[in-house]
């Protein structure tokens, strides 16, 4: 009976086709707008990503997300220091600094000054030069994208060549020089990234009475994380977290207060809707043309249960294959944009979303046809 069910299944080319490509379109525009979408929120905190060394992030009561920032007096790192279980402590700076291009325009970067004397904080992933040379005077490190695009080097004839190691920039007014090129995360707004020395990141700073964004703080071997930002709070008054739970306290701001999950929910939910439209439409057409041949079944013994099992055994084969060809598609569409702006994150669980919703899909057009099959008198199969 399986083999009659795809062979009625396929034998109908155009229905058949047309099914397909209705979960495929389902398919591919479910996983390929999450995914998007899951790439613009990793993006919102790019930084806590790229700095996984420390287990505690440190700020003001008040920092609601990342880029968020309310400096704190540089007598709180000390503070900080001071807490059992604490086993070391650094500063951060983080800020949206100006840079002067070479033909005069200005680039809004953000600069990370990192501690002078251990470096944490620096770019884990070098393209070129050595996290080491941050020390030597002016030095900058900038970030690969950055360097062959907003921050390249404007050319005599209009042209732009990628900054290199040895050239240098203004920021805010005072010279840096290119010590290393590395590769980083792309930040939300895609603005360049610039890495320096804290005390250097705070001569470009304009002058502030504070300038201490952050304190990154590693736990002692056998001191839980979690427990450590309690006691940060409880004896500092400061705001602890862990990079994890940053995370995801950024992306909760953005969720919360941008419209970002709207707009894309409404594509995944378009996607899903014609999805259903166009695969149950063509599934019941699909049944109603074979109702003879389930009467003559029917006719012939066989049960409810049995035609019920072959209807899902159709809905199930379109409905991998749809699947498999959508999320391909989707992870296609990923590869050929990898290098460009477009933020595209496909984790599993992806899948296993796209995966459910085309399950859902096929099982709403499975029903209809189950139910106008289940009412089927099998004298229709006489019937002139």
């Amino acid at each position: 009976m399986n083999f009659v069910a795809l062979a009625m299944l396929v034998g109908d080319r155009a229905k058949y086709i047309g099914i397909l490509i209705g979960i495929t379109f389902a398919s591919l525009l479910i996983t390929q707008q999450s995914s998007i979408f899951t790439g613009i929120m990793s993006r919102t905190y790019a930084t806590i990503t790229d700095l996984p060394t420390p287990d505690v992030w440190v700020m003001d009561q008040k920092v609601q997300y990342i880029d968020d920032l309310k400096p704190l007096q540089d007598t709180e790192l000390y503070r900080v220091r001071g807490v059992e279980g604490v086993e070391w402590a650094t500063p951060l700076y983080k800020g949206l600094l100006k840079a002067r291009l070479s033909n005069g325009n200005f680039q809004s970067c953000v600069v990370i000054g990192v501690d002078d004397a251990t470096l944490i904080g620096a770019p884990v992933e070098m393209v070129e030069g050595r996290v080491e040379d941050l020390r030597q005077n002016d030095a900058v490190i900038v970030d690969e994208h950055s360097a062959k695009g907003k921050l390249a080097r404007v050319l005599p004839d209009g042209s732009r060549a990628p900054l290199r190691i040895g050239d240098s920039l203004e920021v805010n007014d005072h010279r840096g020089v290119v010590v290393g090129i590395c590769k980083v995360s792309r930040t939300f707004q895609s603005q360049p990234v610039v890495y320096t020395t804290f005390s250097r990141a705070t001569t470009f700073a304009p002058r502030e009475r504070k300038l201490l964004s952050f304190v990154l703080a590693k736990a002692k071997p056998g001191v839980d994380p979690h427990e450590l930002c309690a006691r940060i709070q409880r004896a500092t008054g400061l705001l602890a977290h862990t990079g994890e739970d940053f995370k995801w306290v950024t992306m909760r701001y953005f969720l919360k207060y941008t419209g970002i999950p709207i707009n894309f929910g409404m594509s995944v939910l378009l996607g899903f809707l014609v999805g259903t439209i166009i695969a149950g439409q063509t599934f019941f057409n699909f049944t109603l043309d074979n109702l003879r041949h389930f009467g003559a079944l029917k006719a012939m013994g066989a049960t409810n249960w049995r035609l019920v099992k072959m209807i899902l055994l159709q809905a199930l084969l379109v409905g991998v294959i749809g699947w498999g060809m959508g999320v391909g598609g989707a992870a296609a569409f990923g590869r050929l944009t990898a290098n460009t702006e477009l933020a595209f994150r496909m984790p599993w669980q992806l899948l296993g979303v796209s995966g459910a919703a085309v399950l859902i899909i096929c099982s709403i057009s499975a029903l209809i046809c189950i139910w106008k099959v289940a009412r089927l008198e099998p004298a229709i199969v006489f019937k002139g």
